[in-house]
């Protein structure tokens, strides 16, 4: 399965368990749980409703009831099931990545990160940072409404993050935008790129 597959298998599962737990959850609160942009949450929930895994009824006051279906909660079953699978080996290789990338900070004296967008492996990466001398000063990510993950503030903008050292990619989504659009800002030399993301930045401009 490739990564495209991965996301949209993820998004579909966190949105089932969203509704799972909440029938009344608004489009936004989905989006904000979701760590998404609302016309994205809102596009996941309508697929979800098109493929007969949730449906739909009106509520008072203008809003509506979303419900699992038996074909949703089959669905939610088995899709949990394959995600906790690839998570025990993304956990593992994500770590080591980790490790690894802030060895590479140590070596040129960075001390104080910035982690680029909101993640599973953003998650992995404080974590592994408490084992290092390495300090998570906060994460960018333009993306999301989001105010805070991990117990760290979230940036939506340059301007407003603390001093710094340099940049960790952890945008799982679209991490190759996230490193050309950092790297026509501050500079390549700026960014660590975990192996993990596979990312070959060789033929990207302000590399």
């Amino acid at each position: 399965m490739n990564d495209k597959e991965n996301k949209e298998e993820k998004m579909t599962l966190e949105v089932l368990d969203a509704v799972g737990r909440k029938s009344d959850i608004s489009q936004r609160h989905l989006a904000q749980e979701l760590g998404v942009a609302l016309g994205l949450a809102n596009s996941y929930l309508k697929r979800c409703i098109r493929k007969g895994l949730i449906k739909i009824s009106d509520a008072p006051a203008n809003r509506y009831l979303y419900y699992l279906t038996p074909k949703g909660f089959a669905e939610k079953s088995r899709l949990t099931g394959r995600y906790l699978k690839h998570s025990f080996s993304f956990y593992r290789q994500a770590g080591d990545s980790c490790r690894k990338a802030y060895t590479v900070c140590a070596e040129r004296g960075w001390e104080r990160i910035v982690l680029c967008g909101i993640s599973d492996l953003a998650e992995i990466a404080i974590l592994r940072s408490y084992e290092t001398t390495v300090d998570i000063v906060g994460i960018y990510d333009p993306h999301t409404e989001r105010d805070r993950f991990v117990n760290h503030d979230i940036c939506h903008d340059l301007s407003e993050l603390p001093d710094h050292d340099g940049f960790l990619i952890t945008d799982l989504n679209a991490p190759k935008v996230s490193y050309e659009y950092l790297a026509s800002k501050i500079g390549a030399e700026n960014i660590i790129v975990p192996d993990v993301l596979r990312l070959d930045t060789s033929d990207i401009a302000g590399s």
